[in-house]
């Protein structure tokens, strides 16, 4: 097999801009996990931050626990389970593995790192990075790469709007869990990281491993080829 196929799920005109993203969240996500490491109080951007978000009223407060439950396991798997369906629908199924793959990874990741940071919050709740945060940003970048991958966006409009699809997504979820006092604004920050640094090689994964096994795969007669013409290579191969 000679290139990449058409629906690889990371665009080639973007897998460089996206290594470097990843590359400076990764260090973003390592600094500040050392940083708060251990830790039980919020620090002072954390102060500051919580004081004019924490305890909202509605109808906000509606918005808040309605963003909360995007990233709670039911709410997560429903999510999953629309997008996925819309990939199949769309014919992706590669597309619809990396959607699975992603998000799973990226929750993985953050439950990982919990207790490696050791970082709490209302008594021994484990807070740093937050997986809420890192799954909504983790399903923007997503379904935002897969778009830019099948609108063939190029690399200067296809980086901004992968990235600040990530960006809302991980301002809303990170606004939604400060507001309802669930995580520090440094956790939010955390857990979008965590999705900006892991997407990217789990994009990488699921395209190499899908092109492995296309290049194992026997060839065939191409789908578009006439049916008489297979039928009578059929034939010929039978003599």
């Amino acid at each position: 097999m000679t290139g990449r196929p058409a629906h690889a799920v990371l665009p080639s005109s973007l897998r460089l801009a996206l290594v470097v993203i990843a590359s400076l969240a990764a260090l973003v996500l390592l600094v500040f996990g050392t940083t708060y490491a251990g830790d039980s109080e919020p620090g002072a951007v954390d102060a500051r931050i919580w004081a004019v978000v924490d305890g909202v009223e509605p109808p906000w407060r509606h918005v808040a626990v309605v963003t909360d439950f995007l990233g709670e396991p039911v709410g997560a798997v429903l999510v999953v389970a629309v997008v996925v369906t819309g990939c199949l629908l769309l014919r992706r199924p590669r597309a619809a593995v990396f959607v699975v793959t992603g998000a799973g990874l990226t929750v993985g990741t953050t439950t990982l790192l919990k207790p490696v940071v050791g970082r709490t919050i209302h008594g021994d709740n484990l807070s740093y990075p937050s997986g809420h945060t890192a799954f909504l940003t983790a399903i923007a970048l997503m379904v935002s790469l897969l778009a830019a991958g099948r609108l063939g966006l190029n690399r200067a409009v296809g980086t901004a709007f992968v990235f600040a699809a990530g960006l809302v997504a991980g301002a809303t979820m990170g606004w939604a869990q400060v507001a309802m006092g669930s995580h520090y604004a440094t956790d939010t920050l955390g857990g979008w990281c965590t999705a900006l640094a892991v997407l990217p090689v789990s994009a990488w994964l699921v395209d190499r491993t899908a092109d492995r096994l296309a290049d194992r795969a026997p060839a065939g007669p191409p789908a578009d080829a006439p049916a008489d013409r297979r039928a009578g290579a059929g034939r010929q191969e039978c003599h």
